[in-house]
């Protein structure tokens, strides 16, 4: 069973940054799109940013549009989020997630995506 492992969450003062990963426990997933969701609290899971497996083409949502970045590195099966400019309603969990459905496509859909990891909190304090 493929698990998803998230590090690099923690509390930050606004302005700070942080840098998430999300490593795959087996298997690959070098040709399939990953991605990045967060849940505020009373919220719904909303996309934050997705990459396709050749890493060519990225969507971000617009509230963090130039301030977060999604990288992977396919040799370890892992994908990044590196978030810079923190703002307090960037508080949230961060889940990652990733599929084997969209080959060399991108997705944007919770429900498109089949495996998620664990979470982790984001705090930014104002």
């Amino acid at each position: 069973q493929v698990h998803l492992v998230e590090s690099g969450g923690g509390l930050v003062q606004a302005g700070g940054s942080l840098r998430l990963s999300c490593t795959a426990s087996e298997g690959t997933f070098s040709g399939y799109p990953r991605a990045w969701f967060r849940q505020a609290p009373g919220k719904e899971r909303d996309i934050v940013a997705a990459i396709t497996g050749s890493s060519r083409n990225t969507h971000y949502a617009d509230s963090v549009k130039g301030r977060f970045t999604i990288s992977r590195d396919n040799a370890k099966n892992t994908v990044y989020l590196q978030m810079d400019g923190l703002k307090p309603e960037d508080t949230a969990v961060y889940y990652c997630a990733a599929n084997r459905k969209v080959l060399g496509g991108i997705s944007l859909r919770r429900s498109e995506y089949d495996y998620w990891g664990q979470g982790t909190q984001v705090t930014v304090s104002s």
